[in-house]
């Protein structure tokens, strides 16, 4: 991959900004009733100077090979922005009960994997912060995943409000696609409703919301594709496609091992053991709702430009 600042020798530019002072925020001057306004206007003005020269100053370092925003200093995050990645996604998964085997943050490590195929298959996005809090249900009054320990709930506006601020952010340094993929159903509505608000505020970015992500047994994949039939139902939050899935990022979120040991590695009559083959299965899953998802991505950025 190419990058368009990707020289190694530390510019003029940044040797100079060291003479001028550092992290001067913009009421700390009016608290000094020595200055006159003259030199809090100088400060300022050096201060933004020193913003202005840092912001095209040119990375001192080689790329870090990565598509997380979080994972990224703010010099590469603008390099590859520079180099046409023009899309974030914003993944919402959730803290929630998952029946006694699977961590409560089964969505977020799901997320972890298909965020990131996503990503990298489309060539030109990036993934913001998963969104790890979502809607669990009523908190004073506990109803739904609330009722039980170590569940975390948004209320829905609040939801909505931090999707809103996640999304305007990313548009405001420069993203012109801003893509809500969720791995909870509770999440859809909101990413839905906070998505057709910001395309009628918005007149320079497009927001996507892409419900088809949202298939987690791949619409009959796993049957009609590996031959796998879930033939019980264990009656607790989890499936083997779920499982796979959390898998391939790491076992011990399924306690597999624990599970091995005490002769409960399977789920709705599918065994979970060897491991091995069960990750093999997460992966071509995550490979089919990649390729969904990525299709869908494009369909809607294609229909956005018309």
């Amino acid at each position: 991959m190419s990058h368009a600042r990707s020289r190694l020798t530390a510019p003029i530019a940044l040797i100079a900004l060291a003479a001028i002072p550092l992290g001067v925020p913009a009421g700390a001057t009016a608290q000094n009733p020595q200055m006159t306004p003259e030199e809090r206007a100088r400060l300022m003005a050096e201060y933004e100077a020193r913003i202005d020269a840092e912001l095209v100053s040119e990375r001192p370092i080689e790329m870090f090979d990565s598509i997380w925003i979080e994972e990224l200093t703010w010099m590469e995050v603008r390099d590859m922005m520079a180099d046409g990645y023009d899309i974030a996604i914003i993944s919402t998964g959730g803290i929630e009960q998952n029946g006694p085997y699977v961590a409560t943050g089964k969505h977020n490590y799901v997320l972890q994997g298909t965020c990131e195929a996503i990503a990298r298959e489309l060539g030109n996005a990036l993934c913001a912060p998963i969104v790890k809090l979502v809607p669990e249900g009523d908190i004073d009054e506990p109803s739904g995943h609330m009722r039980y320990p170590g569940t975390i709930s948004l209320r829905q506006e609040t939801f909505e409000a931090v999707l809103d601020d996640v999304a305007s952010s990313l548009k405001a340094h420069g993203f012109e696609h801003i893509v809500f993929i969720g791995d909870s159903g509770g999440n859809v509505q909101g990413m839905a409703n906070v998505a057709a608000r910001l395309n009628e505020r918005w007149d320079d970015a497009h927001a996507h919301h892409i419900p088809e992500y949202y298939r987690y047994g791949g619409g009959g994949f796993l049957e009609s594709e590996l031959g796998i039939v879930e033939t019980e139902n264990d009656g607790i939050h989890d499936s083997f496609g779920i499982t796979s899935l959390m898998m391939t990022v790491d076992p011990t979120v399924v306690r597999y091992d624990q599970r091995v040991k005490a002769g409960l590695a399977k789920i709705n009559g599918v065994p979970i053991a060897p491991s091995e083959k069960t990750i093999e299965v997460g992966l071509k899953l995550r490979a089919y709702r990649t390729a969904l998802t990525v299709e869908k991505i494009r369909e809607s950025i294609a229909r956005a430009g018309t």
